[in-house]
């Protein structure tokens, strides 16, 4: 029973801390460079949702087509293979990795296509694409991680 307490909490965790990881170090520092295969983050997410007061189509509709919202299911797709060797493993461990990747790409999608939505319940994610820094508030589910390492900059309310 505490075995798997523990599988939950700590890859819950886990999950945030790549989340907060992957988002700044992969797709701000690596992604920013143009010509990246990542570059679809920076230049097209992030460059779409400016542009359009934080709503971004290509989070509406089916969601399979080579477009920022697109790419990303792959590459959250990828994130779940990865995680094959270690879910067979620890199962619970594999199970949280599975609603995590399932949280963070609802909370994404709804956040682009319902902009109202982002502002009343993913504040800090709202201010990472509004506000005057795009290189703060990295987590999308939470903005816990960004507290505790402090890059949770307030832009606009809460």
């Amino acid at each position: 029973m505490i075995s798997i307490f523990l599988q939950i909490i700590l890859t819950w965790i886990y999950g945030h801390i790549l989340e907060y990881i992957i988002h700044r170090l992969v797709l701000h520092k690596t992604g920013a460079k143009k010509g990246s295969i990542l570059s679809f983050h920076f230049y097209g997410h992030h460059n779409i949702s400016r542009l359009n007061n934080f709503f971004d189509k290509s989070y509406t509709g089916f969601p399979v087509r080579w477009d920022p919202a697109g790419k990303e299911l792959l590459s959250l797709l990828f994130l779940f293979v990865i995680h094959i060797p270690a879910a067979l493993h620890f199962p619970w461990a594999g199970l949280v990795v599975i609603l995590s990747l399932l949280r963070y790409y609802y909370v994404h999608r709804k956040a682009h296509s319902d902009t109202a939505w982002a502002k009343r319940n993913l504040v800090w994610h709202y201010d990472h694409h509004m506000g005057l820094n795009q290189n703060k508030n990295f987590g999308v589910r939470s903005d816990i991680v960004d507290k505790i390492v402090g890059t949770r900059v307030r832009h606009y309310h809460e």
